[in-house]
């Protein structure tokens, strides 16, 4: 899954940043009203982790504008300002949820958790399609009851596919949400987790799920 971490203290958004990929997650970060409204509109977040009180622009700015663009980017709030009226003011402006410091990670796992889950309309953080079942709890995968042993990438290449199922996306669409804003991979690495992922996952069965569509892109499917 993929993060933005929008901090403006420095070492706070370093350690985040650290955090959050030790715990699997695909993470962007800048210390900015103006650079976090230009990365939600660049790219596609599971979910967003948004400081209010921001250089250049204030994070309430930063999701009015984003909402109004149609960016329907799962937000959360994690900011110094516990006043009641400021967490209502963020709520209401479209926030999913609103976090106060100091905080536990473990709290902010949790909801981060919570809302990428509301996103995608899952509520066990387990996804399916098919005889396929992705359990983000466990970060493990299996076919017809049998478990299928992914690298890292392998995973998060499923993971972007199944949580889009049935939907045809792009090289590019790939390559945007499982590799760094600047560090992509390219267009030919997307086709080779592709071949891993059809190895592992199809080879064996006579339905073959992951599907290519010529000139377009992918897509995973879990039935004719």
């Amino acid at each position: 899954m993929r993060l933005l971490v929008v901090e403006d203290e420095k070492d706070m958004n370093r350690i985040m940043v650290k955090e959050l990929e030790s715990e699997g997650y695909l993470v962007d970060s800048c210390y900015d009203g103006d650079s976090a409204l230009d990365y939600l509109c660049m790219a596609e977040y599971d979910g967003a982790i948004l400081d209010i009180l921001l250089p250049k622009m204030d994070g309430f700015t930063v999701l009015k504008k984003a909402r109004k663009q149609g960016i329907t980017t799962p937000i959360l709030f994690l900011s110094a300002k516990g006043d009641v009226d400021d967490i209502v003011q963020g709520l209401d402006l479209g926030a999913d949820d609103y976090m106060v410091k100091p905080f536990e990670f473990k709290e902010l796992l949790a909801r981060i958790r919570m809302i990428t889950r509301k996103k995608a309309d899952v509520h066990e953080n387990i996804y399916t399609c098919g005889d396929l079942v992705v359990d983000c709890n466990h970060c493990t995968v299996k076919r017809a009851e049998k478990l299928i042993e992914l690298s890292a990438k392998e995973y998060s290449v499923l993971l972007y596919l199944i949580r889009n199922q049935n939907v045809v996306v792009t090289r590019e669409q790939i390559e945007a949400n499982i590799w760094n804003l600047d560090r992509y991979g390219s267009s030919n690495l997307v086709d080779v987790y592709i071949r891993y992922l059809r190895k592992k996952i199809d080879e064996g069965f006579t339905f073959k799920m992951i599907q290519t569509i010529r000139g377009v892109g992918y897509v995973l499917k879990g039935s004719e």
